[in-house]
């Protein structure tokens, strides 16, 4: 997890970086769980912390100006499930699996499984996925809305940054727009709309708008420079 949030604040700080691919490293798992041994050891206000820690590190991927995108090649249970449903959106071989089996070892999601799932699928269909602990298959998967795109293990990366690719070509500012903006309609501090004509009058004030706007009249490509 330290390493996973030293590399997400890479993705923020790095001027060269323009979006991030989450995956496994091999064709089993995106990521199978947590350490259940270590749950053996927790009192309830350290099991508190350790979902804290995890909660911050997610929403800051959930946050992030450029797009992080979660390649799920394999199985994604607990607490990788949740890290896929912290990214922006998700790209999954035909061979993954999703679930939060939590239930099966007496605890809950912690890592704000929840509330993402919940959001993403809707409450019956959360409720009875977390309830039961059941495992989603990758088509299933896609027609509940959990993810994108379900292409073959070989096309997985492929796909992914041929999605990012055209990302990409789009002005750097306006896309981080795109996330405050939508994430602001699930925030129940904020109100979504009046974000969005706050960062819609701003977009006004960049040469990238100026850019994108002169470059429709010529017909021709815009070269957005993230200004």
């Amino acid at each position: 997890m330290k390493e996973l949030a030293l590399a997400i604040d890479d993705v923020y700080t790095n001027k060269d970086i323009k979006s991030a691919i989450i995956t496994g490293a091999g064709p089993k798992a995106f990521v199978a769980g947590a350490d259940i041994a270590e749950f053996l050891t927790l009192s309830p206000d350290q099991g508190a912390d350790l979902a804290k820690r995890g909660q911050v590190i997610f929403q800051r991927i959930e946050d992030c100006p450029k797009p992080i995108v979660a390649a799920v090649n394999g199985f994604a249970l607990g607490g990788g499930c949740e890290l896929a449903m912290a990214c922006h959106f998700r790209v999954a071989a035909d061979n993954a699996k999703f679930g939060q089996p939590e239930v099966n070892l007496g605890i809950i999601p912690g890592y704000g499984g929840t509330q993402r799932l919940t959001q993403l699928v809707g409450k019956g269909k959360a409720l009875e996925l977390i309830m039961t602990g059941d495992i989603l298959p990758a088509s299933d998967a896609l027609s509940w809305g959990l993810v994108n795109h379900v292409t073959s293990a070989e096309e997985l990366i492929p796909k992914t940054r041929a999605i990012l690719e055209k990302i990409h070509a789009k002005a750097p500012l306006a896309i981080a727009k795109v996330v405050k903006c939508v994430n602001a309609a699930l925030d129940k501090e904020l109100d979504g709309y009046e974000t969005e004509i706050k960062e819609f009058g701003k977009c006004f004030g960049t040469k990238d708008q100026q850019e994108g706007a002169e470059a429709f009249i010529q017909k021709r490509a815009a070269n957005f420079t993230g200004e």
